[in-house]
């Protein structure tokens, strides 16, 4: 589907993600009223009865388990065995796959292969960038200087010259780069980037555009530049005071961004945050820069292998002669899961796929015909779903990031989840690799000044009328518990408060219970 994404439009689907993927900001500044504590499970059940019983909520779906993890006792629940849209919890699933399935110590190497004998300083061959998937190539805090240190491994082993070009190789993944069910009008927006094995800088280019004169050609500019190799500006300047219509467009699978419109003449900047188009490519540019920089010269063009295509490099035969890793598997989650970043779920999710299929090949249980890495996942995961007891029927997960409307889970499938996660080695590492309520993540500026601060560790979810938390909380006298609160179907009508205030609601009526269940 072809959708132009006016400046307005472009926003609103943004803002639909923030509250649920990266928001760090508080939505008003309207107080509520504080939450009387219980001590009863019938007070309990009635308090939050009330709380969902808003007549707002009227044409809305709730669903809702509480489970102590101490006692195993259901604490609460309402329509906990409905199927219902999980949003970004979902992530909670890949994270149980990745976890079975890498550990928590995996660091995912990037790598420079050679084809051919290095001899007198020279690369007789190609020079050969492989990703397996490592989302945080080229963040801050990780390996923000990758190409840098690829090069100066080369530069150290007195490599000068490469005669056979540059390759930047993504195929470590099969498959599509979106995952099953992402929305074509998202496959441009910063939140739905391509899950490619050779991500760099997330995937991200930041876009601002700037007037000049009236009737001159607005100003873009791109962060990082280059990484929009093609750009149509059909953008204008407009008189002063008119108002402002910034259009952006790239059709999905297409590499030219279209700008059009007009942006007033003395107005302030405009920033967006945009899809880069071919990862993959702008990792081999990054690189062969950086190998200039260090004294190598690449000749022959630059050349970028994405699947279906065939690989015609016998990489058995390759030598690996630089390498980068990632930070450990349980560092990229916790990133992943306090920002609700998606390239990092969907990544790790084809991760753990690829090892699937090597499993699953070397023990004789191929696929029959054709799986991709994500699909490959998908099955493991199912696997471990069994091994734990959540039937299908309770659990239907398709990708890795929560960003397909068809993934569908019910609240009691998502507390056995949690019970089990919690019961594992790393159960406190995952615990603490969620957002905390009113200290980080996508639960920073919520719960703030309550018995839930720092206390309540969750997952949060949102799209276009869903708003879905779950995750552990302690309650007042002690009690450990697992809960997913779930809302489905809520249309927010003119001055009605925010959903995720009655989600909130909800946690610190759990995290003031001073009974037992």
């Amino acid at each position: 589907m072809n959708v132009v994404l006016s400046r307005h439009l472009l926003k609103l689907g943004i803002a639909c993600i923030l509250l649920g993927a990266n928001a760090n900001a508080p939505a008003s500044n309207t107080e509520t009223p504080p939450i009387a504590s219980t001590t009863t499970a019938q007070q309990l059940a009635a308090a939050i009865d009330t709380q969902i019983g808003q007549p707002h909520f009227a044409s809305s779906s709730w669903g809702i388990a509480v489970v102590s993890l101490d006692t195993g006792r259901t604490l609460y629940a309402h329509d906990a065995d409905q199927l219902l849209q999980p949003a970004s919890t979902a992530k909670l699933y890949t994270a149980a796959l990745v976890l079975d399935t890498l550990g928590t110590d995996y660091r995912i190497p990037t790598e420079l292969l050679a084809t051919g004998p290095i001899e007198h300083g020279r690369l007789n061959g190609q020079l050969i960038l492989r990703g397996m998937g490592d989302p945080t190539l080229g963040t801050p805090g990780t390996n923000s200087d990758w190409a840098d240190q690829l090069a100066t491994q080369l530069a150290a082993n007195g490599l000068r010259e490469v005669r056979g070009g540059l390759v930047a190789d993504d195929t470590y993944f099969s498959g599509p780069p979106i995952g099953s069910g992402w929305e074509a009008r998202d496959l441009q927006s910063w939140f739905a980037v391509p899950a490619s094995a050779l991500s760099v800088q997330e995937n991200i280019v930041g876009l601002t555009v700037t007037p000049n004169q009236p009737g001159a050609t607005a100003s873009l500019m791109f962060d990082p530049p280059g990484a929009i190799p093609h750009v149509v500006n059909d953008m204008t300047t407009s008189a002063r005071n008119t108002r402002s219509d910034i259009n952006l467009y790239r059709a999905p699978g297409d590499e030219t961004l279209y700008a059009f419109g007009h942006i007033p003449a003395h107005a302030e900047p405009q920033n967006f945050k945009l899809a880069i188009v071919d990862p993959a490519w702008y990792a081999g540019t990054l690189l062969r820069e950086a190998l200039a920089r260090h004294g190598i010269r690449i000749n022959g063009e630059l050349r970028v292998l994405h699947w279906p295509e065939q690989n015609s490099i016998a990489l058995d035969k390759a030598t690996v002669v630089a390498q980068v890793l990632s930070p450990p598997v349980m560092e990229v989650l916790s990133r992943g899961l306090k920002r609700s970043q998606n390239l990092y779920l969907q990544n790790l999710l084809q991760i753990a796929g690829v090892k699937a299929q090597a499993a699953a090949e070397q023990s004789g249980d191929p696929a029959d015909g054709f799986l991709s890495s994500e699909a490959w996942a998908i099955r493991a995961m199912r696997q471990l779903l069994d091994r734990i007891g959540i039937p299908a029927d309770s659990s239907q997960i398709e990708e890795g990031a929560g960003l397909s409307r068809q993934d569908l889970v019910t609240p009691n499938a998502m507390v056995h989840l949690l019970s089990y996660l919690a019961s594992q080695p790393y159960g406190a590492q995952l615990r603490d690799a969620l957002p905390s309520a009113g200290v980080d993540g996508t639960l920073e500026w919520r719960m703030r000044d309550t018995l839930a601060a720092g206390n309540v560790h969750a997952k949060t979810g949102s799209m276009t009328y869903v708003r879905c938390m779950t995750g552990y909380v302690t309650t007042a006298s002690g009690e450990r518990l697992a809960f997913a609160v779930m809302l489905n179907n809520y249309v927010k009508q003119g001055d009605d408060p925010s959903a995720s205030r009655d989600l909130d609601a909800i946690a610190e009526l759990l995290a003031a219970f001073r009974g037992h269940s």
